[in-house]
């Protein structure tokens, strides 16, 4: 089957190779030269991911008749619509289903309407005027975000990365400066727990569900600095985490069901991969945000375990086909490391080359996954966001953490960094001794 493939991230090298690993015949567009895209597709055009002619000329030049699409712009501005127009059929969602991510007033709105669990209080302001009328009749703690697309940055929690209400309001007014006529500010409640991310495979009603997967959002170890688009990330071989009960995972999929078909009754089916953000509090699992795709760096946790054909679930979800029992993974333990530039975050130092030995990294029980790198004359270079996501697996977190630190040692360069303490024992027995309190 050809399949054309939209991005150039580490999120879509490792959906590639999942392809590849199952037979499939690929054909990427990405704007980055990511050498391990290059290495496993027939053919790749290299154009800004937001070039829907471009893209879908391409996919017509080659004949595919299906599609994954990585990243969130292209789907935010309806590639998949045109896609889906000329006849090529989509494991991603439309502009119109999208919004679960692309609107963060959308989703909560949705989820209000349909009277859907896990939902916390927010209010949506395009004034800083009336923004800061609200927030001075509150006595609690918020969570300020642009109502559009972040990165996964654009997210500041009072008592972290914001003070006090001048600091907030400072925040308010940078957002609303930035924002076009459909969009503004969202505040929402602080929910206090412990994060989870729950992904699902879709095909317009049935969810079936991948492993559990924590991130890691902040910059630097001990969980302090500037959000990130994730820095690193871990699995365990049961597909829980350490400190997930079972009971709050199954309420976070009842959660993305009836988000599935809410959208559904809506009229904007939604179908391929959804990840769901959630905080497990003292009154259960609280939904922070939904991606419209799979979580970056949380793809590169579960489809190297995948068992299944990947080839075959994107087929299914673009037919609204899928199977209850077409999805297994490897009872197996993840830890992610993500290697990106000096001052990512802030501000990223680009164009330092990368040295990466290939071998050592899988002679270590570890696999690489290539981001935001531009491969040029045999040479790898950073760009400005995540470089290179390394993934040790293994039969427990703490041996997977050691094979990914192994690893690790086979990537040089001059201006890269690396936060250590993701999947570490130490770490993770911390965040087991917060739930059982919190949920004492």
């Amino acid at each position: 089957m050809r399949i054309l493939t939209v991005g150039g991230g580490g999120r879509e090298h490792a959906a590639v190779e999942a392809l590849y690993r199952s037979g499939a015949e690929i054909y990427s567009v990405m704007k980055n030269a990511n050498p391990g895209i290059i290495r496993r597709a027939k053919g790749c055009k290299l154009i800004n991911e937001r070039l829907i002619d471009d893209i879908c000329e391409f996919a017509i030049e080659h004949d595919v008749r299906y599609a994954f699409i990585g990243p969130e712009a292209p789907l935010d501005i309806g590639l998949v619509d045109a896609l889906e127009h000329i006849g090529v059929k989509c494991a991603s969602p439309t502009k119109g289903a999208a919004m679960i991510e692309t609107s963060k007033s959308f989703m909560r709105r949705l989820m209000t309407k349909y009277e859907i669990e896990g939902n916390i209080a927010y209010s949506v302001f395009r004034t800083p005027e009336i923004a800061e009328k609200y927030l001075l009749s509150l006595d609690t703690e918020v969570v300020v975000k642009p109502v559009g697309l972040t990165g996964g940055k654009g997210v500041k929690v009072q008592g972290e990365q914001i003070n006090g209400h001048e600091e907030t309001m400072a925040y308010v007014r940078e957002v609303l400066s930035g924002a076009g006529d459909d969009d503004g500010v969202i505040i929402e409640e602080k929910v206090v727990g412990e994060e989870f991310s729950q992904m699902v495979f879709v095909d317009g009603k049935r969810i079936l569900p991948m492993p559990l997967v924590q991130d890691h959002k902040r910059a630097y170890e001990g969980d302090v600095g500037p959000n990130t688009g994730g820095m690193g990330s871990y699995s365990d071989a049961n597909h829980l985490l350490p400190f997930i009960p079972a009971e709050a995972r199954d309420k976070a999929l009842e959660i993305l069901q009836r988000i599935v078909d809410a959208l559904g009754e809506e009229g904007y089916p939604y179908r391929g991969p959804m990840y769901g953000q959630f905080m497990l509090t003292r009154t259960g699992p609280k939904l922070i945000e939904i991606n419209a795709r799979f979580g970056d760096p949380e793809a590169m946790n579960v489809l190297p375990i995948l068992e299944s054909n990947f080839h075959n679930l994107v087929k299914d979800m673009a037919l609204g086909k899928l199977k209850e029992d077409s999805v297994k993974f490897k009872n197996l333990a993840t830890v992610c490391k993500y290697v990106v530039p000096k001052g990512y975050g802030e501000e990223s130092e680009s164009g330092h080359e990368i040295m990466v030995d290939e071998k050592g990294i899988r002679d270590c029980g570890a696999e690489i996954f290539y981001a935001n790198v531009d491969e040029r004359d045999g040479r790898l270079f950073t760009g400005t966001s995540r470089s290179i996501g390394i993934v040790g697996i293994a039969e427990t977190i703490e041996e997977a953490e050691r094979r990914c630190e192994a690893a690790l040692t086979f990537v040089r360069g001059e201006g890269i960094w690396v936060r250590h303490d993701i999947g570490k024992n130490e770490v993770i027995q911390k965040k087991m001794d917060r739930i059982m309190n919190l949920l004492s």
